[in-house]
């Protein structure tokens, strides 16, 4: 009778103290989805040439890195509503969601076909977008893209 009740008392402990980390982990997989559709929401804004969508999700504070340098938030709504940065289509390849805390991690890839001043710069890239967790609402602080050499 001790030792069932040992065992009782010990798998009580178990499941209380895994209760918050499924509530963790609960929380995670929410905001996973939740940092992928704003994933999905940046491509359409950059198709629509949608500034203001596209101002919803970069932070005041953002960076960006890519072929052309680095860009601010206030450059980058500039060119894509002067038509200087174009994107005719966007297709998105896999992405992974790392969460730590308030801070999050996306990484992914994507086919498009583009212009920026005039030159082609379509092809395959690589990026890496962070994202802050701020008043509720995930909103990008830096990004870095690549064009990935034809073939590749």
């Amino acid at each position: 009778m001790k030792r069932l009740t040992l065992v009782a008392l010990a798998v009580g402990i178990a499941v209380v103290g895994a209760a918050p980390g499924l509530a963790i982990a609960k929380d995670t997989a929410k905001d996973e989805k939740e940092l992928l559709q704003v994933e999905r929401d940046w491509t359409q804004a950059s198709v629509k040439a949608d500034a203001t969508a596209l101002g919803k999700i970069l932070a005041d504070d953002w960076v960006g890195q890519g072929p052309f340098g680095t860009m601010t938030k206030a450059q980058t709504l500039a060119e894509l509503k002067s038509g200087e940065s174009k994107t005719e289509s966007i297709t998105l390849g896999d992405m992974k969601v790392r969460i730590f805390g308030d801070t999050a991690i996306v990484t992914g890839s994507d086919e498009e076909k583009s212009s920026y001043k005039g030159k082609d710069t379509s092809g395959r890239y690589t990026w890496t977008d962070v994202f802050v967790k701020r008043k509720g609402q995930w909103k990008a602080v830096a990004s870095q893209g690549t064009l990935m050499p034809a073939g590749k």
